[in-house]
C-alpha cells in the first residue's frame, strides 16, 4: 500500500474531520486525522485505554491535559507521548490551513513498549 499523508487535505463537504487509519493490528493504530479549525467538544475529554504517541506533521493545535493548568501550543514537528487514561482535548487547531496528524495507538500492556513513553 502506498500513500502520501499531504495529499487529500481539503475539508471534506460536511466540515468533519478527516480520520483514516493508514494501518492496524491486533495491537497497534496508526492514524492520519486532518483537522480544519475543529476542537474537541466543550467539556469533553478523551480517555483512551492506549497510550497515545501523536506527531503533528502540519499547521498547529492547543492541546490540553485535565491534570494541567494550561494547554501545550503544537506546531509542525512536535510530538508527544500520552499515556493510557491520560484525559485530553484539543482546545484549538489553526482554521485557515490544515493541521495534519500522525497518531499511533499502542495496547497499554503491548511486550515491548518502552514505559518511557508513558
Amino acid at each position: 500500500m502506498l500513500g502520501n499523508l499531504f495529499r487529500n487535505t481539503a475539508m471534506p463537504a460536511d466540515g468533519g474531520e478527516i480520520f483514516e487509519t493508514l494501518l492496524a493490528g491486533a495491537d497497534t493504530r496508526v492514524e492520519r486525522i486532518v483537522s480544519h479549525g475543529q476542537s474537541s467538544p466543550p467539556g469533553f475529554w478523551y480517555d483512551q485505554a492506549q497510550l497515545e504517541w501523536v506527531a503533528l506533521l502540519e499547521g498547529e493545535a492547543l492541546l490540553r491535559f485535565e491534570d494541567e493548568p494550561e494547554p501545550r501550543h503544537l506546531i509542525a514537528g512536535d510530538w508527544i507521548s500520552i499515556a493510557a487514561r491520560r484525559r485530553h482535548r484539543i482546545e484549538w487547531t489553526i482554521p485557515d490551513r490544515p493541521t495534519v496528524w500522525l497518531a499511533v495507538h499502542l495496547t497499554a500492556t503491548r511486550t515491548g513498549v518502552n514505559p518511557d513513553l508513558t
